[in-house]
């Protein structure tokens, strides 16, 4: 009876202990995996539609082929497919994980690449890039997973990558706002934000004016409308370009000066004489950043202070951002990190809000500057450096106005809380010109002329659509047309997407090769007779960046270098008596501090150590470096 009461309770345990609790709930299906809906649903309460028809578009790739390629772009699932296969498929160096999920609940993956057998990712140097924070500038994605196959491909084949895998981690996030990509790229919609309702337009509603596709393409483009009437011709603040021959370009003017109004395809849905103002979403996940963080359009109750549009209720308001800024935080080890955009294009860095140097440390604009010309040499861009400056002013003059271009500020921006909060080398680059390819007018400005010469001479004019003729319910005869929003304005035709992936690929891979490297040059132990010995241990700084930037050691990102010994507390124990006693240092902590090391520098430091036993003593030397990694040896005193 006993053995059999035993065995009832052994079995409840069991099954107990494997037992799963089952919800009553249906388990989520997000639209994109609902191939009976025609619509694409958006979760949260808004006063606007939260359901848009689905589309599926030529340039994209929607299912994982046999192999990946990079004749379209792909869908958050088709990338985390392939990041799947790559974790099988090295499992020695790629760990692939969910760091958090996004609004609606979508997983946020990640992948760590690092040679296991070499020591853990937190040990190593590191650098992190990630992409897709703007939900259309899925260009920035394709680039991080270009780069994720071609350091993959290349480990044990390229010197140099493999290198970089065995003695350094690369955290890669290719896509860090899956609700608002899938939303781009399955329905006509071109947020810019994440899907969280918000009021852009400030009139007590959430996404109530959202952008309409009234001709049914898929796409929307924008409406121009002849001003014929009094209140329309006052109003009016277009005109066609006159220095364009084929008469679609359409030119801002002051209002009243022009003879059309311009709006994006759709309706005034809440009548407040703007179109399409208050779409799905608004916040800027690129804005929601701590350091220099100001509240949303507003939110400055004086209205004489600053205000930054999209900046969210809070700094870190959204899951998308807090997702970066706390995965940063947890790996103090990353001296190098790229979170781009689309579509400037430019290497762009902090300063945010100032001029660069009234703020940065001389020796890390030095640094930054040299990036930027590694960034060059890489991409071409137009342009690298500052966003204040630099950005702000990269044409001199207002185009409409005539009047000088003056720095502006962006506040809560990424690049700043990559240097002055983090202390790292962090850009927010963008990639893609809207097909500006060169100066065809030499104007010096890379603008829409440019974008639709090169579209006439080398992409077949399919860039841009024709002005056709459409009678708009409420606003009468009106034309549709202008640049394809999705494929040419804020990401290239798909034949020009592996080169800028590429080469924006490429010069992340450049700055990793760049990290911070420790490398032990020796260790000594010399026995001084009487139980005495020194311990002394070398090291160099071979890699290309300091083990920290001035403003790491102001903000207290990173801490020294130090070196410290382990031995068997049996060992150690005793004080005065013990086995083994570290004479030098002679304070109660026995870590030598050793400063940061630099570029190239080279540091060594000895311990003293008395032996108060006949045995064979065994013992370990550790180096610890925030950012140029951990290193331990083991000794033998005899």
């Amino acid at each position: 009876m006993k053995k059999s009461l035993l065995f009832i309770i052994l079995i409840g345990i069991s099954i107990s202990a494997y037992s799963q609790i089952k919800s009553f709930a249906p388990e989520k299906t997000f639209p994109e995996n609902n191939p009976d809906s025609k619509f694409y649903t958006v979760s949260g309460e808004r006063h606007g539609p939260s359901f848009f028809k689905k589309f599926t578009f030529p340039e994209v790739e929607y299912s994982p082929g046999e192999t990946l390629n990079f004749e379209h772009y792909h869908t958050v699932d088709v990338m985390y497919h392939w990041y799947k296969v790559w974790a099988e498929k090295y499992p020695d160096i790629v760990e692939v994980y969910e760091v958090a999920k996004s609004f609606e609940g979508r997983p946020i993956l990640q992948m760590t690449i690092t040679n296991k057998k070499t020591g853990k990712d937190t040990e190593k140097p590191a650098a992190y890039f990630e992409g897709g924070r703007h939900s259309g500038e899925i260009t920035s994605s394709e680039s991080i997973l270009w780069l994720t196959q071609h350091i993959l491909e290349n480990y044990g084949k390229d010197q140099e990558i493999t290198e970089l895998v065995d003695t350094k981690a690369i955290y890669l996030r290719p896509q860090n706002n899956p609700d608002g990509s899938n939303l781009y790229l399955r329905t006509e919609q071109r947020n810019r934000s994440t899907v969280k309702p918000h009021d852009n337009d400030r009139d007590g509603l959430l996404d109530e004016d959202p952008e309409e596709d009234l001709d049914g393409d898929g796409i929307i483009y924008q409406m121009r409308k002849k001003a014929t009437t009094p209140e329309d011709k006052e109003k009016a603040n277009f005109i066609i370009d006159p220095e364009d021959p084929s008469q679609k370009l359409m030119k801002r003017t002051f209002p009243g000066k022009g003879e059309y109004l311009v709006y994006t395809e759709g309706f005034d849905n809440d009548g407040d004489g703007s179109f399409n103002e208050d779409g799905i979403g608004g916040l800027d996940l690129h804005r929601n950043y701590p350091e220099n963080w100001r509240p949303d359009t507003g939110g400055d109750l004086t209205g004489r202070g600053y205000t930054q549009n999209g900046a969210g209720e809070f700094p870190m308001s959204e899951l998308e951002s807090r997702a970066t800024v706390l995965w940063v935080l947890s790996h103090p080890n990353i001296s190098v990190v790229n979170s781009m955009d689309t579509r400037v294009p430019m290497h762009l860095r902090a300063p945010s809000t100032s001029k660069a140097e009234e703020r940065m440390y001389p020796n890390d604009l030095a640094i930054y500057k040299e990036m930027d010309q590694l960034g060059l040499s890489f991409t071409a861009y137009p342009w690298a450096g500052d966003v204040y400056e630099t950005y702000a002013t990269r044409y001199k003059v207002n185009s409409m106005t005539g009047d000088p271009l003056k720095p502006s500020p962006l506040f809560g921006h990424g690049p700043d809380f990559g240097y002055f909060y983090y202390g790292s080398i962090w850009y927010g680059d963008e990639l893609w010109n809207n097909g500006a390819m060169k100066d065809y007018n030499g104007d010096g400005i890379y603008d829409d002329f440019d974008g639709l010469r090169w579209d006439e001479e080398a992409n077949g004019g399919k860039g841009f659509k024709s002005w056709t003729p459409f009678n708009h319910p409420v606003l009468g005869e009106v034309e549709i047309g202008g640049f394809h929003p999705k494929f040419f304005g804020q990401n290239g035709p798909t034949w020009q997407l592996e080169d800028w992936a590429k080469k924006q690929a490429l010069f992340n891979l450049a700055m990793a090769k760049r990290l911070p490297q420790l490398n032990i040059s020796s260790l000594e132990v010399t026995n001084q007779g009487n139980g005495e010995f020194e311990i002394s241990l070398g090291w160099t700084n071979i890699g290309g960046l300091p083990v920290a930037l001035e403003q790491a050691k102001l903000v207290k990102i990173v801490q020294e270098d130090r070196v410290s010994l382990n031995f068997d507390k049996e060992l150690t124990k005793g004080y005065e008596d013990a086995k083994v006693q570290i004479i030098s240092p002679d304070l109660y902590d026995k870590t030598i501090y050793a400063g940061y090391t630099e570029v190239g520098e080279e540091k060594s430091v000895t311990f003293k150590i008395k032996v108060n036993t006949d045995e064979e003593v065994k013992g370990k030397i550790r180096l610890s470096s925030t950012r140029g990694g951990y290193f331990e040896k083991e000794f033998t005193l005899k």
